[in-house]
């Protein structure tokens, strides 16, 4: 051990060392599977910089330690499933937590600040290298979020009260979810070809994926209530959308280093203000047009 601690500051630096090991594992666990050679060459160079910090707090505490397996286990399905630059840089995005517990070690180990400076700039720089296929789409799937939330949300609130039956609604939306689907990938595609780029076919499968998922998972509120529950799917068909744009915000907030609150309000409340007015609509269309289906 390089100096006596108090009992506060070796138990902080036993919690660093303990981060530090288990992160070396999860990086090493993710680029297993990582796509991209220089993806996954990246990922080991983070993982023997954990690995390297986890040796300098050794140093001071005197303790071996194992990684904690649930955590790991935690980040390689995260990483499954959103991509490993999400799972890495939400990982990394955990320390900056840290930063009074460095403060208050910084009083008995010099050294800790100038430790953290180089983690951060170091691994940052690293982070930055990563170059993942689906984040270099994300425009291609936020316009196919995009479209799907204001259209179809908007379609269904109208329906709703116009039809009065879940079935009908569900009926009328997937037909235009479906047809909206080809429409939007087709004009993607064309866009793509028109600018001169090779992707074309792939970028619009992001956008056309984003949409069908989109609209699969408004319709679902009115295929599982009865027919005349048809206020009750709206409700949950709202909740959805919100949940939507929740998850998909903070996923590019987090990979992407954008804000997150302004995104999310933007989205939200042009989504629920356009099934606030078509609900509208189709209440006036039903009474003057004197319509009963």
């Amino acid at each position: 051990m390089k100096a006596t601690l108090s009992d506060k500051a070796l138990a902080i630096v036993k919690k660093m060392q303990q981060n530090e090991l288990t992160e070396s594992y999860i990086y090493e666990a993710v680029a297993g599977f990582a796509k991209g050679e220089e993806n996954k060459k990246t990922l080991l160079r983070l993982a023997a910089e954990e690995r390297s910090h986890y040796e300098i707090w050794k140093e001071y505490s005197g303790f071996e330690m194992k990684p904690q397996k649930m955590k790991v286990l935690k980040y390689k399905i995260l990483a499954r499933i959103f991509g490993f630059t999400f799972a890495v840089k939400l990982m990394e995005n955990g320390e900056e937590a840290a930063q009074e517990e460095y403060d208050l070690l910084a009083q008995e180990v010099e050294e800790s600040i100038q430790i953290k400076q180089d983690e951060e700039e170091h691994e940052r720089a690293l982070l930055d290298m990563l170059d993942e296929e689906r984040l270099q789409y994300v425009g291609s799937m936020v316009l196919g979020l995009n479209d799907a939330l204001v259209e179809l949300t908007g379609s269904l609130a109208g329906f709703t009260f116009a039809m009065q039956n879940t079935n009908l609604i569900a009926l009328s939306g997937l037909i235009i979810g479906i047809s909206a689907t080809f429409s939007m990938a087709s004009s993607e595609f064309l866009a793509a070809r028109s600018e001169g780029r090779t992707d074309a076919l792939k970028s619009c499968s992001y956008t056309g994926v984003a949409y069908l998922i989109t609209v699969v998972l408004l319709i679902l509120p009115y295929l599982l209530f009865e027919s005349s529950q048809f206020i009750l799917a709206l409700f949950c068909m709202l909740a959805i959308v919100i949940l939507i744009i929740a998850v998909f915000t903070y996923y590019t907030s987090v990979a992407q280093d954008q804000p997150f609150k302004s995104r999310f309000w933007e989205m939200a409340l042009i989504s629920v203000g356009v099934a606030v007015v078509s609900f509208v609509v189709g209440v006036l269309a039903k009474k003057f047009l004197g319509l009963d289906l």
